[in-house]
C-alpha cells in the first residue's frame, strides 16, 4: 500500500483493500469504563447481517452505479465529496468563523448527505458515506483555517502570493494527517475515545445504508435532528436564545459521554468562577475577564500531565509485553491494518517539507518551525484527547500557546510568530479531524488506508479553498480587512465578529509583553493533571478498592463521586477551562440528562435485545437523539450561513 505524494491518480489511488465484516476488539483499554456511561462499546458489527459486494444483490438503481471497490466507485465519491459536500462545508466553516469566531466540522453534515448517495449499495454503502465524509470534512476544516490570511491583513503583514500559501498549508496538512493516523492506535484502539461527533457520524451512516436499523431508529434521530435544527437556528438568529448560549451540539455531545464524562468540567468550570476574583486581585485575569481566558491554559496543562503518565505506563508495557512474547502477535484486521514504515516515512517527508518551504518560500527562520513542528505532535495528542471526550477541540488555545512558548525561546516577530504558530493550528485542525474519522471508521469497520487517501485528497482541495474563500470573503466585505483588535466599533462588525482572529491577533500583538504567569499557570496544570492521575490509577488498581466499588450501591456511588466530583479525569474535567460557563452547563445538562433517562430505562426493563427488535448496544437512544442534536446543529449552521452570505452579498 503506497502512500502517494504527487500521483494522485484516483483509479489507482482506491483500490481497496479485503475488508472483514465484523471487528474484533485485542487490545485492553487503558481507560477502563466503571459505568455504562463511560468509553462507548463500540463493537456491534457481529449482530448485522453481512452482506458482501459480491453476493449483493443488483436491482434498483444499484444495477445503474458503479461496483463497489471498483475504480469508478471511487471516482463517483471523489467527484460528490470534493465538488459537492466539500464546497459546502467550507463555506459554512468560513462564514462561521468570519462571522462568529468558531466553525462546526463537517462530519456530520456529509454524513447525511453522502448516505444518501450510497443508499442504494445497502449497509455496504456506510463505507463509502465514510470515505465522503472524510474528503469532505477535511475540505471544510481547512477552510476555517482562512482566518490565519484575516490576522494577517489585522497586523498589517505582506501577504504572500495566493501559490505560496497554498503550498504552505498544503505542506502542514500532509504533516498534520500523518501525525493523526501515528496517534490513532493509541487514542482510538487502545483509549477508545468516545469522539461525540464521530459517534454520531457512524450512527447516521448505519442508520441511513441500512433499511432495518432505518426503521428501528428514524424517530429518535430523525427527532433530535428536528430538534437539534430549531435549536440550532434559534441559537443564531433569535437574541433571546443567543443570549442563553444555547448550543444543540453540545447538548447531543453530552448526552453521548454521560455525566460520569459531564460532570467534571461543570467542577471546574464552578471552580475557576469562584477563584475568578482571587485571579483578578493577583494580576493573572483583567478587570472584565471570566475564568476562560487563564483557565484553557491550566486545562491544557491538566491534559498533557495526565498524558505525560498514560504514555509513560504504555511505553513501559510495551516493553513488557516485547520481553515476554514467545510468538509473533497475531496480525490486525485487514481494515485496520497500516504499513507504520510508509506511515512514518511519510511523516517525515512531510515534515521536512514543512520546513523546506516554511523556510525558503515563506522566509520563516528554520529554528522556530523546527520548534513549531516539535509542538505540533504535542497538540495533536492533547488536542485530540479533548476532542475525542468533549467534541472540543481548542485550536486556538494550541496556537496561543506555541507563541507563548516561541517567546519563551527568543521570539519577538509577529510574522514569525503567525507562520510557525500556523503550523500547530492547522496541524491540530487537520490530525484531530483524522482521529475523528478513524473512529467512525473503528466502529463501522471501515478501511484505514483508503480512507487516509481520502483525506490526503481533501486536505488538497481544502488548502486550495480555504486561500480562495479568504480572499473572496474579505474582498467581498472590507469590514473584514479592519482590525477589531484595535477598533473594536467598526461600523458593520457587529456582523464580522471574528473572535478566532481576535484571539491570534491578541496574543501575536503580546509578543513583546512577557507574561510569566502563563507559563506559571501552564506548570501548575501539568502539576495537577499527573497529580490526579497518579492518584486515580494507583486507588484503581488496589485489589480492596476494585471489590468495593463493585460490591454493593455505597461503592458504586463512592466510585461514581470519586470520577465526576473529587478526582475526575484531567481529560474530562478539562473541557471546562476550554469554553465559558453557559455552555459547560449544557454539556452537564446533556450528560446528566441521559444519565438519568438510561437509568431508569435500564431499571425498568423497557428494552429488548437486539433479536426481539432492539437497536444494538451502542444505538442507544440517547446516542441516537444526541447524534440528532449533533446534526441538527451542524445543517442549522449551514442553513444560516448560507442565508446570511446571500442576504449580504443581495443587500450590497
Amino acid at each position: 500500500m503506497r502512500y502517494s505524494v504527487l500521483a494522485i491518480g484516483l483509479a489507482g489511488l482506491f483500490q481497496s483493500p479485503k475488508r472483514q465484516a465484523s471487528e474484533n476488539l485485542e487490545e485492553l483499554l487503558l481507560l477502563r469504563r466503571t459505568d455504562s456511561y463511560y468509553f462507548a462499546a463500540i463493537d456491534c458489527m457481529e449482530t448485522e447481517s453481512v452482506t458482501t459486494p459480491e453476493t449483493a444483490p443488483t436491482s434498483g438503481m444499484r444495477r445503474f452505479l458503479p461496483k463497489i471497490g471498483s475504480p469508478a466507485y471511487h471516482v463517483m465519491l471523489t467527484l460528490v465529496a470534493i465538488l459537492i459536500l466539500g464546497p459546502l462545508g467550507g463555506i459554512s466553516a468560513a462564514f462561521m468563523n468570519f462571522s462568529i469566531g468558531f466553525f462546526i466540522g463537517g462530519q456530520v453534515l456529509a454524513g447525511i448527505l453522502g448516505s444518501t448517495v450510497t443508499l442504494p449499495y445497502g449497509p455496504e454503502g456506510k463505507h463509502g458515506a465514510n470515505y465522503m465524509q472524510t474528503m469532505a470534512a477535511s475540505v471544510a476544516g481547512l477552510c476555517g483555517m482562512g482566518v490565519l490570511i484575516q490576522a494577517m491583513v489585522w497586523l498589517g503583514l505582506p501577504e504572500p502570493p495566493i501559490w505560496k500559501m497554498v503550498l504552505y498549508l498544503v505542506s502542514i496538512g500532509m504533516f498534520g494527517a500523518g501525525v493523526g493516523m501515528l496517534f490513532t492506535p493509541l487514542l482510538v484502539d487502545r483509549m477508545q475515545l468516545t469522539y461525540p461527533s464521530g459517534y454520531a457520524v457512524a450512527n447516521i451512516l448505519r442508520a441511513l445504508t441500512d433499511k432495518n436499523l432505518l426503521k428501528r431508529s428514524i424517530a429518535k434521530l430523525g427527532g433530535g435532528m428536528l430538534v437539534g435544527y430549531v435549536g440550532g437556528c434559534g441559537s443564531l438568529k433569535i437574541p433571546a436564545v443567543e443570549a442563553t448560549a444555547l448550543s444543540m451540539g453540545t447538548i447531543g455531545a453530552g448526552m453521548i459521554v454521560g455525566a460520569r464524562i459531564a460532570i467534571p468540567a461543570f467542577v471546574v468550570a464552578i471552580t475557576g468562577w469562584v477563584l475568578t476574583p482571587y485571579l483578578k486581585s493577583i494580576g493573572w485575569l483583567g478587570p472584565n475577564e471570566t475564568y476562560r481566558r487563564i483557565g484553557f491554559i491550566i486545562s491544557l496543562g491538566t491534559i498533557l500531565g495526565a498524558a505525560m503518565l498514560d504514555i509513560t505506563l504504555i511505553l513501559v508495557q510495551a516493553v513488557k509485553r516485547y520481553r515476554q512474547q514467545t510468538a509473533l502477535p497475531p496480525p490486525a484486521e485487514d481494515w485496520k491494518r497500516v504499513n507504520t514504515l510508509q506511515l512514518v516515512l511519510w511523516v517525515l517527508f512531510w515534515g521536512a517539507a514543512v520546513i523546506v518551504v516554511g523556510n525558503q518560500v515563506m522566509g520563516q527562520p528554520v529554528f522556530f518551525l523546527t520548534i513549531a513542528l516539535g509542538l505540533s505532535f504535542l497538540f495533536v495528542l492533547v488536542n485530540g484527547i479533548s476532542q475525542g471526550i468533549s467534541d472540543w477541540n481548542p485550536l486556538s488555545s494550541a496556537f496561543v500557546v506555541t507563541v507563548l512558548i516561541l517567546v519563551a525561546v527568543g521570539l519577538h516577530d509577529a510574522q514569525v510568530g503567525l507562520f510557525c504558530a500556523a503550523i500547530v493550528f492547522v496541524s491540530c485542525n487537520v490530525g484531530c479531524d483524522m482521529q475523528q474519522d478513524r473512529s467512525t471508521g473503528w466502529r463501522l469497520g471501515t478501511n484505514r488506508v483508503v480512507q487516509f487517501r481520502y483525506q490526503v485528497i481533501g486536505v488538497l482541495m481544502g488548502a486550495v479553498l480555504s486561500v480562495v474563500l479568504a480572499k473572496l470573503f474579505m474582498n467581498a466585505y472590507e469590514v473584514l480587512k479592519v482590525d477589531q483588535f484595535s477598533n473594536s466599533h467598526v461600523p458593520g462588525a457587529e456582523k464580522w465578529q471574528s473572535a478566532m482572529t481576535l484571539k491570534l491577533v491578541g496574543v501575536l500583538r503580546g509578543i513583546t509583553n512577557a507574561k510569566p504567569h502563563v507559563m506559571k499557570a501552564m506548570v501548575i496544570g501539568i502539576g495537577i493533571g499527573l497529580a490526579i492521575e497518579i492518584i486515580r490509577k494507583s486507588l484503581k488498581r488496589t485489589q480492596g478498592y476494585i471489590r468495593f466499588a463493585q460490591s454493593s450501591l455505597a461503592g458504586r456511588t463512592t466510585d461514581f463521586l470519586i470520577d465526576a466530583v473529587l478526582l475526575p479525569s484531567p481529560y474530562a474535567s478539562s473541557f471546562g477551562g476550554f469554553v465559558e460557563l453557559p455552555a459547560v452547563l449544557w454539556w452537564t445538562g446533556g450528560g446528566v440528562g441521559a444519565s438519568i433517562f438510561e437509568g431508569v430505562q435500564k431499571k425498568v426493563g423497557s428494552g429488548k435485545k437486539v433479536g426481539e427488535g432492539e437497536l444494538p448496544s451502542d444505538m442507544s437512544t440517547m446516542s441516537l437523539v444526541g447524534g440528532g442534536f449533533i446534526a441538527g446543529d451542524s445543517l442549522a449552521a449551514l442553513s444560516v450561513g448560507i442565508y446570511g452570505l446571500l442576504k449580504t452579498m443581495l443587500s450590497r
